[in-house]
């Protein structure tokens, strides 16, 4: 999340927005987010309804939920998801500001 936050303007730039989902409750996350003044959308899943939705693991083993990262277009279409397989297992911030543009780039209509 740190990448994230330092590099926020990058995303802003291409008007795409981060929404970080997390399993703490409504007040903890709110707590985290003021005390670390995140400048992009934090959402809790206390119950884990989104992570089932999207299928991220769970692994006790492994300190709780793993990582997961889920690019959706303006059209709501899921483009890209990486499953990490531990909390390092996390694609880095070139990736996916590349993979942003890509997504774009292919929305973006044909003018002849």
């Amino acid at each position: 999340m740190a990448q994230l936050r330092l590099n926020y303007k990058q995303f802003e730039e291409r008007d795409t927005e981060v929404i970080v989902i997390g399993p703490e409750g409504a007040r903890s996350f709110q707590e985290y987010w003021a005390d670390n003044q995140i400048p992009f959308v934090g959402l809790p899943d206390p119950t884990h309804s989104v992570l089932k939705k999207y299928g991220q693991e769970i692994n006790l083993f492994k300190f709780g939920r793993m990582p997961a990262q889920v690019l959706i277009d303006r059209k709501g279409i899921v483009r890209y998801v990486h499953y990490g397989k531990s909390m390092q297992d996390i694609p880095g911030i070139r990736t996916i500001i590349r993979l942003v543009d890509e997504i774009d780039n292919q929305l973006q209509p044909v003018v002849s």
